[in-house]
């Protein structure tokens, strides 16, 4: 039976068998002997996105009172869900998404506790996931920002939408509209700034995806 570590563009943590390109953590939040999550889903603002191969280190997922491994379709799902990239397993990819951070803010760059603090209020409201309104229209949106539309939650690029399923994204569709922005605002200002998030090869089967894209 899959364990209850798999995250949705929602925020949500489900248990499903889907595959995916990257873990992360909010901390400690399970329970080692049961292997099951605790009532409360983060322990600490710094919610990260991490590589699922670092320095060939291996992990008994849950086994231990260490922080809870997580796990996300793509980069696009878990920075709709909130998480950013994670200064010590992805140097290069946090570094970047600082300095995008900062380029669309016309500001110094930022600390992480800083861009945490954002993002924590960007992320939650009334202790659930925040929906944000559109204010630009959905072709004006830059790829991987992710949108909900009648409760499902859907990917954006290159003008085409691809719906999160428990399976992994489903076929291309072309939206017209939608409901609300998943991806923090904030996060969607670094898009445009020039960081690209990696997205599941269903989406775009790219050769030269980097290395921490590989599927876990």
């Amino acid at each position: 039976m899959p364990r209850q570590n798999r995250v949705t563009p929602y925020g949500s943590i489900v248990a499903i068998s889907q595959r995916g390109l990257f873990t992360g953590n909010r901390g400690i939040i399970h329970d080692p002997v049961t292997q099951t999550l605790l009532r409360r889903h983060w322990t600490t603002r710094a919610w990260l996105v991490c590589t699922c191969d670092f320095k060939g280190r291996r992990r008994n997922v849950m086994a231990g009172r260490s922080w809870t491994e997580l796990f996300f379709l793509d980069e696009a799902v878990a920075l709709a869900a909130g998480h950013r990239p994670c200064f010590l397993c992805r140097r290069e990819a946090a570094e970047r998404f600082r300095t995008c951070w900062a380029s669309a803010r016309a500001e110094p760059p930022p600390s992480a506790k800083q861009m945490d603090a954002v993002l924590h209020a960007e992320r939650l409201e009334h202790g659930r996931k925040r929906l944000h309104p559109l204010k630009l229209l959905l072709s004006d949106l830059p790829d991987g920002a992710v949108v909900a539309l009648d409760g499902y939650a859907y990917t954006l690029c290159a003008g085409l939408a691809y719906r999160w399923t428990d399976n992994g994204y489903g076929r291309a569709r072309v939206l017209h509209d939608a409901d609300w922005l998943l991806t923090p605002p904030s996060t969607v200002m670094a898009f445009f700034a020039g960081y690209r998030p990696i997205l599941h090869p269903s989406i775009n089967p790219s050769p030269d995806r980097p290395d921490d894209a590989r599927p876990f």
